[in-house]
This record gives structure tokens, C-alpha cells and sequence, in this order.
């Protein structure tokens, strides 16, 4: 097989790898970097090895050694999306299997995208300042110089120098802290992963932070004002872990502590090892949008034991794991509660590919990232068209019991590694051997290098929807004279993602009238619901029907929080709104500097505003 080529890295890693990572950080708040130094555990793959590249970006390079030797070091051209390639000269030739350590001291840009820094106003507690760090895709090389390649996974170990204050967690096991010897007013947070992992997930939080336990290997973290409704919003967390296990195999991770991060977090979660990430819009206090958790806790089979080689190939983190996410909630409620979150996934795949347009290559499940930026290429479509093509194949394979068997088999196949498409299809042939003659009627092509919808759609069991169709439906065909006939009652029976399904279908559908919109707002008081997903869509609602006293509180919803899947819908609808067009322009301008610089970049870019000026703080 040829060597795999990563269009997102410098780096030389078909000549060498890393195997282990020494992180130390001082987390310095007043001038927002990180100043520190990292050491690289290199294998040399090849004889006479002279030299190597990392990846970094915006980093000050101060000084390199290898094996505690002087080395020469040089910065390449900067390129606009991958950054600096670092090329580091060793003091000696590298044989084949040779080890060697190199230690590399710098400082991080005060805009690295993989960092927010974050004001005490930006906090719930609004005293101390706040740091959190997203390194997917492809923004570790901000935050450290590295292999930044999913085709590489090493160990890593870290202490990190904080205020005494503030309180530092990452992605790895706690492993004691002490007071900094070089600064009584700071402490130093010392850290191990022993599982070998992508530099992706690597991630560091630095806060006024506290925690609950809320299960024998999991903590929940956050500023004081959140902890308790995030140890009663995830309080199923172990239940979840426990029937993962049951489909998946063991969980090898040891820890499986959840953190809620401040609303600027531009992400649902993220899947860090260890530490997930996630949302405070998920707070809604009624559990309903803990299947998030799900997800995450899926993705440490899926993503994090055997992760995509490149970013080509993110569906086979994110389809597969959407898969197991929706397989856990089979398990945990039922097989039609399985069929009616893919109905709802089908429809946020319809949405993204109408916002691409149905010809764009990004629509592709393996798309082709030679000069793209991975955070333009985020969408839906890796999760649901992957879905979408797991549940198909389920479909022609014999049922779900006999398909999980197979994801299974390959999550113990490819654990610690990375993998292809092309390795995955092979294995799924392998499996299947005496099914060859059903998985060649499969329109492979269609299904992964061609754009838009999948070539097949999946049938699913609509019991769960008929209630939002019909309701729905009644919407649409109502007259003015009808509007006296709708009632509170309608939705009593409605669980929450019932009424998310229900907006969601009428969002698929022309704008209801603005009497119509008004009318569902008294019978069913849509503005004093808390769980944001509702929110989002009865907004979106109200904003295409033209109605003006939603406008604020689409604004609030756009601005008070950052993640994307909320805050550009929600800022494309406000800019389609003629009239409050300038006003949409000037709010997102007034507040991108409080925005994760990855959120302010896109939603730069729908509402067609410069780009290139400071989107940091």
C-alpha cells in the first residue's frame, strides 16, 4: 500500500515518529501564552536519518537540542492554513530504530487558535480569568511544536504552572501537584496519559475550577456556579460508560471526568481522553440533551482508539461514532428511540448539504483537503452521511446485532492505531467474506467520493415522529380560522426531543405565517423553554416568519453563547432578515472579540464581513 500522505501536515512522519511527549507549560494570563518547553520522544523509521519537521504556527522558536546536544533549527515559509514547518538538524546521523530526545523551548502567539483566553466577565464567576484549549483539527501546532497528523499517537506527560488560585486539568490522569519552586503565588499541576493518542486531544483548562463525583471514575469539573447542575445533568454517565462496554469492549482510559466549559466553547463536546469537553447549553435541566454525553463517551473507541490517518477520512471517527452513540441509546431506552434520533439526523444532514450546495466536494464522505482549512470543512456530513452509510449497511447485512458485532471486531482490529477508508472497506470485506456478492452491489462510489445526498435513503421506524408530523402538518394546512383550534395539549405528551423533531420538520417547510408563529407562542410558550436546542429551532422559526420580538432574543441566543451549531444558523437567519441586516453585522463586529477564534472566523465568512482583522482578544 503507498505511504499516506496528510494535506493538513508538514510533518516527516513516514520518516520518524514520536512516541512520548514532556509538556511543561507556564500559563502566563497577563500576556496570554504559554511559555514553556516540550520534549520529543523521536523513533527514527529509516537509516541515516539527518533531520526532521515538525508542524507549528505562529510559535517563537528559542531553542532546540537533541539528546541535551545544541541543534540547528530553521522556520519555513509560512503558509496561510498549516503554518511553519520547523526543520530541526541533528548534531548526528539517526539509524533505524534509533531513539532520541528533543527539547524545544518557545512561547505561543497571543492569538493561537488552539487557545481562549477568556476575561473574568467572560466567566460565570466573573472573578478569575479563564484559559481552555481546542487542538482538533488541526491546531495543536499552535499550543506546541509536534507531529500534528493523526497518522501519529505517542503517550505524554506534562506539569503545568498556574496561579495559585486557579486550578489546571488535561486530558490525561492527575498525577499530584506542589508549590512552584520558582514562584510561591503559583502551583504546579503535574499530569500522565499512558495511552498512546493523537496530538489532536492533547488539551489543557486552566480556572477557578471544582468538582463532584458523580460515579466510580468520573468527576464533573466546572466554575462553582455550574458543578451541581452538571453533576444532575450527566448523572447517567456511568450507565452510559457501562453499556459502551457491553457493545464496544473495555474502556481503556482509566478516568472519564466531564468538564463544562463557559459558552464560548464552540463545540457540543469534545471527546479529549480523560476530560471530555462539553457545552453549558446542554444545561437544560431536564437530562434530555445528555445523549451528547453519548456521543463523546462513544469516541473513546471510535476517534480516540483507532482514529481516522488523516482528516480525509473524519467519518470513520464521527460516523462511528455516531453510531455506537445511537446503539447506547437503543440499549438504554429503546430501538425506536434509536430510529427517531437517525430521522433527526438525516434532517441536519439535508440542512448542511443545502447550506454547502449539493455539488460541493466537501459534501463528500471522503473529501479531498489539499489546500483546506478543516474548520471550513466542519459539518454534519461526516456524522450523519457516515451514519447514514453504518445503518445501510446494517440494513444489507443482517440487522443491527450482526453489524455491531462487525464494529466491534474492527475497533479491536485497529485499537492504538489509524486507519484509512480504504483499510476499513478492506476489513469490512474481510469480515463479511461470505457476504462479498451484497457488499458488491454497494455504490461505493456514490456513497464516498460523490456530493450531496446519499444514493440511498434509509427507512426508519417513524413511530416516535408520527406525532411531530402530524402536528407539524396541521401547522402548514391551518387558516387563519384554524388557529383557535390548537391548545396547549398538543405538545403535553411530547418528550423534548419530540418538540426539536416537531420545529425541525416545520424548519424543513416554507415559513408559516407570522399569525400562525404568534399563535404558537401563546398556546405553547416556546420563550420561556430553557433546553436550547428547542430554542434554537423555535427561534430560527420565528425569524424566517418575519417576527420582530423575536429578534432580541435571537441576538441574545447568537451572542451569550458560542457554539456553532447554534450561533451561525442563528446569525445567517438574523443577516437574511432585510431589515435587520446592518444590525446583524454590527452586533457579530461588536462581539467577535469575545468569540472562540474559530467561531468568529466562520461566521466571518457567512456573513460575508472582512476576515482578516483580529477575531482575538
Amino acid at each position: 500500500m503507498a505511504a499516506v500522505v496528510d494535506p493538513c501536515s508538514f510533518s516527516s512522519f513516514s520518516s520518524c515518529v514520536t512516541r512520548h511527549l514532556n509538556l511543561y507549560f507556564h500559563v502566563d494570563f497577563d500576556s496570554h501564552v504559554l511559555r514553556g518547553d516540550v520534549a520529543l520522544t523521536i523513533e527514527a523509521l529509516e537509516d541515516k536519518l539527518p533531520s526532521l519537521i515538525l508542524d507549528t504556527k505562529d510559535l517563537k522558536i528559542s531553542k532546540v537540542t537533541v539528546n541535551d546536544q545544541d541543534a540547528k533549527f530553521s522556520l519555513g515559509t509560512k503558509h496561510n492554513i498549516k503554518g511553519t514547518p520547523l526543520e530541526i538538524t541533528f548534531p548526528f546521523e539517526l539509524s533505524r530504530g534509533q531513539q532520541v530526545i528533543i527539547k524545544i523551548s518557545y512561547e505561543t502567539s497571543p492569538k493561537a487558535f488552539a487557545l481562549q483566553w477568556l476575561t473574568p466577565q467572560q466567566t460565570a464567576g466573573k472573578k478569575h480569568p479563564y484559559l481552555f484549549s481546542q487542538c482538533q483539527a488541526t491546531h495543536c501546532r499552535t499550543m506546541l511544536p509536534c507531529q500534528d497528523t493523526p497518522s501519529i499517537k505517542h503517550t505524554y506527560y506534562a506539569k503545568v504552572s498556574v496561579p495559585k488560585e486557579l486550578v489546571a486539568v488535561m486530558s490525561a490522569i492527575r498525577d499530584g501537584q506542589e508549590e512552584d519552586p520558582h514562584d510561591n503565588n503559583r502551583m504546579i499541576y503535574r499530569f500522565r496519559q499512558p495511552v498512546a493518542m493523537p496530538s489532536y486531544l492533547i488539551a489543557i483548562v486552566v480556572g477557578a475550577l471544582e468538582s463532584r463525583n458523580i460515579g466510580p471514575r468520573t468527576n464533573i469539573w466546572s466554575e462553582k456556579e455550574l458543578v451541581d447542575l452538571g453533576a444532575f445533568e450527566f448523572s447517567e454517565t456511568e450507565t452510559m460508560l457501562k453499556t459502551a462496554e457491553l457493545l464496544a469492549g473495555p474502556y481503556v482510559w482509566g478516568q472519564y471526568d466531564l468538564l463544562v466549559l463557559p459558552p464560548s466553547f464552540p463545540y457540543g463536546g469534545m471527546e479529549n481522553p480523560c476530560l471530555t469537553f462539553v457545552t453549558p447549553t446542554l444545561l437544560a435541566g431536564d437530562r434530555s440533551l445528555s445523549y451528547v454525553i453519548a456521543h463523546e463517551i462513544s469516541h473513546s473507541w471510535t476517534g480516540n482508539l483507532v482514529t481516522n490517518k488523516t482528516w480525509e477520512h473524519f467519518w470513520l471517527n464521527e460516523g462511528h461514532t455516531v453510531y455506537l452513540e445511537r446503539m447506547i441509546a437503543a440499549q438504554m431506552v429503546n430501538e425506536q428511540f434509536r430510529q427517531f434520533k437517525a430521522m433527526g439526523g438525516w434532517k441536519e444532514l439535508q440542512e448542511s448539504i443545502h447550506t454547502f450546495g449539493d455539488k460541493n466536494p466537501l459534501t463528500n464522505l471522503v473529501p479531498n483537503l489539499h489546500e483546506v482549512d478543516t474548520d471550513e470543512a466542519f459539518s454534519s456530513v461526516p456524522y450523519e452521511k457516515g451514519f447514514a452509510l453504518l445503518y445501510h449497511l446494517e440494513e444489507q447485512l443482517g440487522g443491527p446485532e450482526i453489524f455491531m458485532g462487525f464494529v466491534r471486531s474492527y475497533i479491536q482490529m485497529f485499537a492504538y492505531k489509524s486507519v484509512t477508508t480504504e483499510e476499513w472497506k478492506a476489513y469490512l470485506y474481510t469480515y463479511f467474506k461470505d457476504k462479498v456478492d451484497i457488499l458488491n452491489k454497494v455504490d461505493w462510489n456514490g456513497w464516498m467520493h460523490t456530493p450531496g445526498m446519499p444514493p440511498v435513503k434509509p427507512q426508519y421506524d417513524t413511530t416516535l415522529a408520527d406525532a411531530c408530523i402530524e402536528l407539524c402538518q396541521r401547522w402548514i394546512k391551518a387558516k387563519e380560522c384554524d388557529l383557535s383550534s390548537f391548545s396547549p395539549a398538543d405538545m403535553e405528551k411530547m418528550s423534548s426531543h419530540q418538540k426539536i423533531e416537531f420545529l425541525a420538520l416545520l424548519l424543513q417547510e416554507n415559513p408559516i405565517p407570522l399569525s400562525h408563529v404568534k399563535r404558537m407562542q401563546e398556546v405553547y410558550d416556546l420563550n420561556a423553554v430553557k433546553n436550547s436546542e428547542i430554542r434554537f429551532r423555535w427561534l430560527r422559526v420565528c425569524i424566517r416568519a418575519k417576527w420582530e420580538d423575536a429578534v432580541t432574543l435571537a441576538f441574545q441566543m447568537a451572542t451569550e453563547q458560542g457554539r456553532m451549531k447554534f450561533t451561525r444558523p442563528l446569525f445567517r437567519e438574523l443577516y437574511n432578515f432585510e431589515k435587520y441586516r446592518e444590525q446583524t453585522t454590527n452586533t457579530f463586529i461588536n462581539c467577535r472579540a469575545s468569540m472562540h477564534p474559530v467561531t468568529a472566523m466562520l461566521v466571518a465568512k457567512d456573513l460575508k464581513v472582512n476576515s482578516t482583522a483580529s477575531t482575538h482578544l
